[in-house]
């Protein structure tokens, strides 16, 4: 007799209630990291969610010679490896294997796309597939267009059903260039088909500001200028560019993390409540902060933005090589690993609060959070004596390594006298919904099958962005400020610290 486990009632409601309808979903680059690390494992957890609809298949479209069968190992081997829901269920995992296959495609032959048409009308009737379509460039960005063009030369992009593309950022590479995509995506597409992937928004945390702000009366009357002192942004990671080198040369910290994750965080951070949540309203409103913030020209490029590169150094114990030491780096390189900047945002809610933005490789710890710092109250109420151990409150929404949010506020430490101490009241996701939080993929893959595009960039997103990152680009290639150095395993280079030490403030330590 088989007895079921009793329900958590921590996780009631923790389900998705929505549909999706039956689709084919071809992954470019199937054989990729990017579909092996994160999107293959996505759809078998979601399929062990029950959330894939009935009919659901993915074809995998790659350059390599494999037959169905041997695809359906690497989807395997990938899933064991990667998938953050461990044991691997064998059940769900072959029914999952089984609405794999495979097509051979040369990016640059027509011929191939013809012929992975002919299989996506096959699967159509073998599973009463309505001819819905979803096409993830799981490739490097340079291709996109490519495979955008020759969808529609062999008549893919349309037809009964819905067809829709992701790509993944970085959306462009400068205004340019980002415009010239939009124009290409949207020559095939319409915009509501173009789903622009960043997949910091997938993650809980990020979604749990927008809730955090408006579904608690008690936060959003203090978030504004009158209260907050001012935001940081940081987006640390231990590790270097990996096998990157090649592309992260071309990019650097500010197109790589800055210009779409810093960016996206603070948008989210500041902008105003939306009339529901929808993906217009809410798209609306980001673009909104986007084009407020105040434009960094001439002399304030030198004064508000840190850019720099690690040098050899120390990292969680072990000696890592500098920057131009790792493989497909220039050795006379000048781009920057490290970036921070301060900008504000000329509203009514923010005007005069500063925006810290850093993000960097090789920093002591993988962490990413914002960190709303409040002002101190304007009298001292118990005495300097009683408050010297109490920092200003503070908001910190951890978003990773471990998904939560922090309150910092001053309380009496038991004692006969009177002294005030700086303490932290902590949520967690795991603590109390006793419950792994999906992996981004999950809910943005899910999002894509059923047609939101909430938590997807808009046109007008990207090339706002943009329109503020490219100026600074153009100043930091004429050295202005000159690129500056940090050892592996600090937290950048004297430069940021004087950015902060300026204004009399200075960064938090995660």
């Amino acid at each position: 007799m088989t007895v079921e486990a009793a329900p958590n009632p921590l996780a009631e409601g923790l389900h998705d209630y929505r549909v999706a309808d039956p689709a084919v979903m071809v992954i470019f680059g199937a054989t990729g990291d990017l579909s092996g690390r994160k999107l293959l494992p996505a759809l078998y957890n979601l399929a062990k969610q029950r959330s894939l609809p009935a009919g659901f298949a993915v074809v995998g479209a790659a350059m390599d010679e494999l037959t169905d069968d041997a695809f359906r190992k690497v989807a395997s081997d990938k899933i064991h490896a990667f998938s953050r829901t461990q044991p691997i269920d064998d059940r769900v995992l072959q029914a999952f294997l089984a609405s794999l296959s495979y097509v051979k495609v040369d990016f640059g032959k027509l011929e191939d796309f013809k012929a992975l048409g002919q299989k996506l009308q096959e699967l159509d009737n073998t599973n009463h597939i309505p001819g819905n379509r979803i096409f993830y460039c799981a490739t490097p960005p340079p291709t996109y267009q490519t495979i955008t063009l020759q969808l529609q030369a062999a008549a893919l992009n349309a037809g009964n059903g819905f067809h829709r593309i992701v790509v993944e950022k970085p959306f462009g590479f400068d205004l340019k260039s980002a415009r010239e995509l939009t124009q290409t995506l949207q020559k095939v597409f319409p915009e509501d088909s173009v789903y622009r992937i960043d997949h910091y928004l997938g993650k809980e945390t990020v979604q749990n500001i927008l809730a955090f702000r408006f579904a608690n009366s008690i936060f959003e009357p203090v978030w504004n200028s009158s209260l907050i002192d001012s935001v940081q942004i940081t987006v640390a990671e231990d590790i270097g560019i990996e096998n990157r080198g090649s592309y992260y040369d071309r990019a650097g910290a500010m197109r790589d993390i800055v210009q779409n994750h810093g960016l996206q965080l603070v948008t989210l951070t500041a902008m105003e409540p939306p009339l529901a949540f929808q993906a217009n309203e809410v798209r609306d409103e980001k673009v909104k902060v986007l084009r407020a913030i105040r434009p960094l020209i001439g002399e304030d490029i030198e004064q508000s933005t840190v850019h720099a590169q690690y040098t050899k150094g120390w990292v969680l114990g072990e000696q890592v090589p500098g920057y131009r030491e790792e493989k497909n780096v220039a050795p006379d390189s000048q781009t920057e690993t490290f970036a921070a900047m301060r900008v504000f945002i000329d509203n009514w809610r923010w005007a005069g609060v500063p925006f810290y933005i850093r993000a960097g490789k090789r920093l002591p710890k993988r962490v990413t959070e914002i960190r709303i710092q409040f002002k101190r109250p304007p009298h001292l109420t118990f005495g300097r004596e009683a408050m010297k151990e109490v920092d200003p409150n503070a908001i910190t929404l951890r978003i990773q390594p471990e998904e939560g949010i922090s309150l910092k506020f001053g309380a009496k430490v038991p004692s006969a006298g009177l002294r005030i101490r700086s303490v932290t009241m902590d949520f967690q996701y795991m603590t109390s919904f006793l419950v792994e939080a999906p992996e981004a993929y999950e809910r943005l893959l899910l999002d894509c099958m059923i047609g939101d595009p909430t938590l997807f960039t808009r046109a007008d997103e990207v090339e706002a962005a943009w329109t503020l990152v490219d100026p600074i680009e153009d100043a930091w290639r004429n050295a202005r400020p000159p690129l500056g150095t940090y050892a592996a395993g600090t937290w950048g280079p004297p430069a940021a610290e004087a950015l902060l030490r300026a204004d009399g403030r200075e960064w938090h330590r995660p």
